[in-house]
């Protein structure tokens, strides 16, 4: 997947929402696959919603973060990228 790319999504309702993703990375250390996007809502400060998920690339599925050490690694590069604007 190409960064500034877009991709459908689908939620439990089976409602379609279209998200731009920001960038995708693999981790050596683990060998997965992760997708960083926005459907460019906000939050309560206004500040835009930023979301990631682990992409399958055999079942070509974009799969919820479950583990802390994963939420861990994306809050860092979130947090590193953040730092550098």
């Amino acid at each position: 997947m190409n960064k500034n790319s877009q991709m459908i999504l689908q939620d439990e309702a089976g409602k379609e929402l279209e998200v731009d993703i920001l960038f995708t990375f693999e981790s050596k250390v683990n060998n997965k696959t992760y997708i960083v996007y926005t459907d460019h809502s906000t939050d309560s400060d206004g500040q835009e919603k930023v979301f990631a998920g682990i992409y399958d690339k055999n079942d070509e599925i974009l799969n919820p973060i479950e583990d802390k050490d994963d939420y861990i690694l994306i809050e860092n590069i979130l947090s590193s990228i953040d730092s550098k604007k």
